[in-house]
């Protein structure tokens, strides 16, 4: 969320964390059938999107000789760079070499970032969907002949709907939780799957559309929010960014699923149905899973539920993420620390209301979280993934002419370079990862408008533009914006900025699609990548001049050491 719904186009820190992760992500298959093409999606809501490392430790080690016989664990080291931060934080995780049970990480991670694979793979499958329910061969209705705005309604059917989700969220999130809201928007999937592919018009099809896209706006606010709030501090960055591999890795889903599709009658039924089973599951995880025990805290404390029956509860909740294994004292220990902390963060300020998210810290919180995802659309993903397949056949890639072959392979290196970017998060940082990777977008844009204006003669000059875009992007704007969104905003408002931020980036990536045709006419593709570029050069100055560096910090203490400073 990265995230960018593509529309019909033709192409579409005190502590250092060292982590090593339980297995490394499957690599999908290439597809021998034709499909689609590669619809510009920015993932990076890329959504799905919220970050992480102050969702507040709530899952710390256990005991020495718990960690000592727990039978998996995933090793998390940390390297204090002063006492006075592990001593005033020991319950975060302080102790070097704490070990962590992999259930406690995986089943709290994996059923969330569902709702963000389902985001990826609807990006994918439209792109060939549009393709086949307009095809008076393959749609296998007697209403396949659908005028260009009927099929970009197809499209961007989910877009609307998402828009409405964000605005949903915004009022209902903070009182139904973060679990109940994931379920909620499951079930919307679900529902929007089989409306799709059941559509008997096209009036219904649009409604599926539509609340599949709700769903997305729902799982882009609640994902990251229960992720942060349930892992542990010190890989909170990791997980989070890995959850945009996970929308990644939905696209290229999405595109091999149309490949093997796009040839058969109503094939177009098949990608937009498929999505059922996966939401299935999903829905079944999250009603398996507990209330964020710091969520259940948090409604204590605004005075939402008694404090010690939400006490009783968050205990409950956070000894069934844990495990059998942690002790009640130990337990009790965390419950207490952490409603400490919130009250603290909590005193004398009222709930968050829309008029506070633009008020002192939290207007510092939402510049930097909504500047971000607005850069992540405006500086024209969806354009330069439009180009792609005339820059790879202009350079002799006679393959390059099946759009399905070039929609996997942009996916592939997409999915590669988020993989490198989730590695390296907790250790190289935030910042690094933003100046370098937009820096190195502003050059493929420059390189791009070079290629159109003089460098005609030279394709693989434009070929490598590409390749450096897209892997930037999801070095920097793809993981990282959402990663920040997600752990910037003060304890109050965190809610509802959030919703703000994932409107914002949906009412964007809107933006920009509907812009990018007139703005194609009438200034010519090296005008419109100079266009980006400059853009591109804006928000490089914005990143170094404004975007902090986070890691290594709890949520309490970004707020009183960036925010309030």
């Amino acid at each position: 969320m990265a995230t960018s719904v593509c529309l019909p186009r033709p192409l579409a820190t005190g502590a250092r964390a060292s982590i090593s992760l339980p297995a490394r992500p499957r690599r999908l298959p290439r597809p021998q059938r034709r499909p689609h093409r590669l619809g510009g999606a920015a993932v990076g809501m890329d959504a799905l999107h919220v970050s992480s490392r102050d969702a507040e430790p709530l899952l710390r080690p256990v005991s020495a000789a718990a960690a000592a016989t727990a039978h998996r664990r995933l090793r998390v080291r940390t390297h204090a760079q002063g006492a006075d931060e592990s001593a005033k934080d020991a319950g975060d995780g302080a102790a070097a070499g704490a070990d962590y049970s992999l259930a406690a990480v995986i089943l709290p991670f994996v059923f969330p970032a569902l709702g963000g694979l389902l985001f990826g793979y609807d990006i994918g499958a439209t792109s060939g969907a549009t393709i086949s329910v307009h095809s008076a061969e393959l749609s296998g209705t007697t209403w396949f002949n659908l005028s260009s705005l009927q099929l970009g309604l197809v499209a961007s059917g989910s877009l609307y709907g998402a828009l409405g989700g964000s605005i949903l969220a915004y009022r209902i999130a903070d009182f139904l939780g973060r679990r109940i809201e994931l379920m909620t928007a499951a079930a919307l999937y679900i529902s929007g799957a089989l409306t799709t592919g059941l559509a008997p018009n096209f009036v219904v099809l649009i409604i599926g559309r539509l609340l599949y896209g709700v769903g997305i706006g729902l799982a882009m606010h609640g994902a990251p929010l229960y992720i942060a709030e349930t892992c542990p501090s010190q890989i909170r960055g990791t997980l989070i960014s890995f959850k945009e591999l996970f929308i990644v890795g939905g696209i290229l889903f999405g595109y091999l699923v149309g490949s093997y599709e796009i040839d058969v009658v109503g094939g177009w039924r098949y990608m937009f149905g498929f999505s059922a089973p996966l939401a299935a599951i999903m829905a079944v995880g999250m009603w398996s899973l507990p209330p964020s025990p710091r969520w259940l805290l948090l409604r204590a404390v605004q005075g939402k539920g008694p404090v010690e029956d939400n006490k009783k509860k968050a205990m409950n909740a956070l000894r069934r993420l844990k495990g059998p294994s942690a002790s009640d004292k130990v337990l009790t220990d965390e419950i207490e620390n952490n409603l400490s902390s919130i009250k603290a963060a909590y005193a004398d300020q009222a709930e968050g209301s829309i008029f506070q998210v633009f008020e002192g810290a939290s207007l510092k919180a939402f510049t930097i979280g909504g500047g971000l995802v607005l850069f992540q659309q405006i500086t024209g993903q969806p354009s330069v993934l439009y180009y792609a397949t005339s820059i790879l056949q202009t350079a002799g890639f006679t393959t390059a002419s099946d759009a399905a072959k070039v929609s996997i392979l942009i996916g592939l290196f997409k999915f590669v370079m988020t993989g490198v970017a989730v590695l390296k998060v907790d250790d190289l940082g935030r910042r690094p990862l933003m100046i370098g990777g937009v820096s190195g977008i502003t050059v493929a844009l420059f390189l791009l408008a070079a290629y159109y204006k003089v460098l005609s003669g030279f394709p693989y000059v434009a070929v490598g533009a590409l390749l450096l875009y897209v892997g930037c992007y999801q070095l920097s704007f793809g993981p990282i914006s959402w990663l920040m969104v997600s752990e910037i905003f003060p304890l109050r408002t965190r809610g509802r900025g959030i919703s703000l931020a994932v409107l914002t980036n949906f009412g964007s990536n809107a933006l920009v699609t509907f812009a990018f045709s007139p703005l194609q006419g009438y200034l010519g593709p090296a005008n419109v990548f100079l266009l980006f570029a400059a853009i591109s050069l804006l928000a490089l100055l914005f990143v170094i001049l404004n975007v902090p560096e986070t890691k290594g910090l709890s949520l309490e203490e970004i707020e009183s050491k960036i925010l309030k400073k």
